[in-house]
Order: structure tokens, then C-alpha cells, then sequence
């Protein structure tokens, strides 16, 4: 492929010296130019170059060109074998050493790690080694005990990254806030780069986890302007619907409006699946009124989508049923669902919601208001039992609707949620 030819074409200029000079000679007959100042620049090794031309297409990556992701599987192969293939010579060097490393960290076989440690490397870059192998290895512990201690800032720019990158996957579970300082650190040093555009994935992740949504937002915001075409913007959707699953809407109706402000950077169909994630999962969780401002957005966004229509539908009306001022309307907006467009998790959901709504509608006026001081779905059934004999079949139905809907008793009008 073009992409993977113009790759190697790259690295056997830069590995050969000869050929990056034969360039700038003057054709035989012709005066020769006048010999420019030369600056004093220390020579680049082969194994940075290296290192650099791999980055390189992986920047293109980070900006969506599949061509570059299609053509990195080869260009790695290439590599790997020259880096194997380099004399004992260099690796006397700590700069070639950590050029091995960086290559490891950018998805190169750790067998050249391996054979260093086997030749030797200078003292003071064996822990890196060590750390670094352990890492890609999954050996999580010695990875801390090898590279946590190493300071970011002491080396190259994109090295330094790379490294905060791995330093912040291994202490995210443990310290939050150093781990999303990391992930800072990843985005200034290397801007524009494919390990900033990996930083900014895990970084929205964090925030939503430690309930920073000042920063969720902007970094989420800040993705999708610069790299929502990037060939891995799939996986930052999902952390996205992740983080927002979790969001009760309902209680910060200013939040769920920058939500959809940040939200219009998405293309329509890529917005439409995650309102339906979100409205389904807030359904879930007994999250009423932010199930319903989902819902709502989504069936804006549905339009010729039948399927996608018929889901929306559904979600608002099972938001609806939990008021017995909306049941009655609710209930007929689920019987118009057209179940055969449904996947079968949302068929599921239909039946127990309709369920759900006939029983509400029923209830007498006096338990109606002792179900609205009182919402607890088992408190119905303790008092069914005391009236004597078995609860209803209904009440079983409801008590079974419950259980699909996931906590479907919080879904009554002011409830106050109770975790189970």
C-alpha cells in the first residue's frame, strides 16, 4: 500500500547516508552552487530515525488516515528486524537504548528489550529496560517498582510522554489526580501526536471517574474538534457513553445542555446512538427525568431511522409511566411501539414497562398516595400479604418487571434513590 511503501522508502533514506546525500549533488556539467554553511548538528543513529519515521505515521493515525493504520503492521515488521539486526556496537550508547524503548512503547517487539538485557546495557538504563519489558508484558508490579520511581521530565520530549503515558495506566487506580497530571504532562509535551490523541481518550475517563466535569467536558470537547476522525475515535465514544451513563441529567439540567452543546462536534448518527446508550442506561438506574431529556433528543435526531425511532419512542414513554399524571399517555405511546423493530433487550423492556403502566394506572386513589409517600415496589407486596394470602399475580408481574428494568421501583414520582 502507498502508505506502508512511502514508509520503508523513508526509513532507507535516513538509514543510508549515501542516498540522503546523492540527493543535493549537482548533475555532471554543471557549475556548482556555492557550498552553503554547514551547522554543527550531532548525527542522528539509526535506531532514532528509526523510531521517529514510526511515530511519524503514527501521528497520521492520530488524524484518521486508515491507510497509515493499515500500512503500521508492516512497518513494524521492517523495524523489528532492523533493530535486531543492529551491531552489539550500538547499544553501548544510552541513547540508542532509549530509542529501543520507544519503539517498544509505540507497539514494537519487546524481543529487542530481551536482547539487550542479554548483551548488557549502560547501568543506568537497565531499570528503564526492565520496567519497560515488565510493562508490555503485563507484569504490573515490577513495572511500578521500575518506572514510577524514572522523572518524565529528564528525558526527550516524546520519550518523556511516552513514559507519562505508562506511568498514569499504572496509578490510575490508586491516585486519580497524579494520573490525570500525567496524562497533562503527555498532552504538552507531545501535542498534535498520536500519544496525545491516547491521552486525551484516558483522560476523559478520568475525570468522570473522580467527578471533574469541568474537565470531562473540555476534554471531551477538545477530542472530538481535533481528533473525532482519528481511527480510534471509536474507542473514545465508548469511554464517552461510559462516562455518561453514570450522569444522573436530571439533577444538573445546565450539565446536560453542555452536554449537547459539546455533543453537536459528532455527526447526527454517531449523537443518536449515544442519546439511545445513555436514555436506556438512565432507564436502568431509575434516572426519570433524565431518561426522558434523552429520549427526547434522540427522536429529534431519529427521523427516517425507523428502528432508531421505535427505541427513542419507548424510552420516553417507560420515563413517563413512573407519574400517574402521564401514565394513561404513556401507556398508549407503548402499546404504538412496533415490537419487531425492537432488538430483544428492548422488547423485554417494553412488555415490563407495559406491565408496569397497567399496574399503576389501577392502583386506588388512597394507594396511589401512600405509593407516593412510600415507593417502595416490596412495600406493596408486604402489604398484599397482610390483607392476607399471596400477592396478586399482577403484583408478581410488577415485582418481575422490576427486576428487568433494574431498580424499576426508583422510577416513581420523588423517590428517594436506595442502592441494592
Amino acid at each position: 500500500m502507498r502508505g506502508m511503501l512511502h514508509a520503508a522508502l523513508i526509513i532507507a533514506i535516513a538509514s543510508t547516508p549515501e542516498l540522503a546525500s546523492a540527493e543535493n549533488q549537482n548533475p555532471p556539467g554543471l557549475l556548482s552552487a556555492p557550498t552553503p554553511v554547514k551547522l554543527q548538528l550531532e548525527p542522528v543513529s539509526k535506531p532514532v530515525q528509526m523510531v521517529r519515521t514510526l511515530q511519524l505515521m503514527q501521528d497520521q493515525i492520530a488524524v484518521g488516515s486508515t491507510e497509515a493504520h493499515l500500512g503500521q503492521r508492516g512497518l513494524l515488521a521492517i523495524l523489528d528486524n532492523r533493530f535486531m539486526a543492529l551491531e552489539t556496537e550500538f547499544w553501548a550508547d544510552a541513547r540508542n537504548v532509549r530509542a529501543a524503548i520507544a519503539f517498544v512503547l509505540s507497539g514494537g517487539n519487546p524481543q529487542i528489550l530481551r536482547k539487550l538485557l542479554e548483551i548488557g546495557v549502560p547501568l543506568d538504563q537497565r531499570a528503564f529496560v526492565e520496567g519497560t519489558l515488565a510493562y508490555v508484558e503485563g507484569r504490573e508490579e515490577e513495572a511500578k517498582n521500575k518506572l514510577l520511581s524514572l522523572d518524565v521530565k529528564t528525558l526527550a520530549p516524546m520519550l518523556g510522554a511516552q513514559l507519562a503515558l505508562v506511568q498514569s495506566a499504572l496509578i490510575v487506580r490508586t491516585d486519580a489526580k497524579k494520573s490525570s497530571d500525567l496524562l497533562d504532562f503527555v498532552r504538552l509535551q507531545a501535542p498534535g501526536t498520536l500519544l496525545e490523541e491516547g491521552a486525551l481518550r484516558r483522560q476523559v475517563f478520568v475525570a468522570s471517574q473522580t467527578g471533574d466535569m469541568k474537565k470531562f467536558l473540555a476534554l471531551s470537547s477538545d477530542y472530538l474538534r481535533r481528533y473525532r476522525h482519528s481511527v480510534y475515535a471509536g474507542n473514545f465514544r465508548q469511554r464517552l457513553a461510559s462516562a455518561l451513563t453514570r450522569i444522573d441529567f436530571g439533577k444538573d439540567e445546565r450539565l446536560f445542555s453542555d452536554v449537547v452543546e459539546m455533543l453537536k462536534d459528532l455527526e447526527s448518527d454517531a449523537r443518536l446512538d449515544l442519546y439511545l446508550l445513555v436514555a436506556r442506561s438512565s432507564i436502568d438506574q431509575g434516572f426519570t427525568k433524565s431518561a426522558r431529556m434523552l429520549s427526547e433528543k434522540a427522536r429529534e435526531l431519529a427521523r427516517a431511522d425507523a428502528v432508531s425511532a421505535e427505541r427513542a419512542k419507548l424510552y420516553l414513554a417507560a420515563s413517563m409511566i413512573v407519574s400517574p399524571e402521564t401514565v394513561g399517555a404513556a401507556e398508549a405511546e407503548l402499546q404504538s411501539v412496533n415490537k419487531s423493530l425492537l432488538p430483544e433487550s428492548d422488547a423485554a423492556l417494553l412488555s415490563s414497562a407495559l406491565s408496569m403502566a397497567g399496574h399503576i394506572r389501577q392502583m386506588p386513589g388512597d394507594k396511589t398516595a401512600e405509593k407516593r409517600a412510600n415507593p417502595s415496589s416490596d412495600a406493596l407486596a408486604v402489604e398484599a400479604a397482610s390483607d392476607g394470602g399471596q400477592a396478586p399475580e399482577q403484583l408478581q408481574t410488577v415485582l418481575k418487571a422490576r427486576d428487568t428494568l433494574s431498580r424499576i421501583d426508583q422510577l416513581i414520582k420523588n423517590q428517594a434513590p436506595t442502592v441494592r
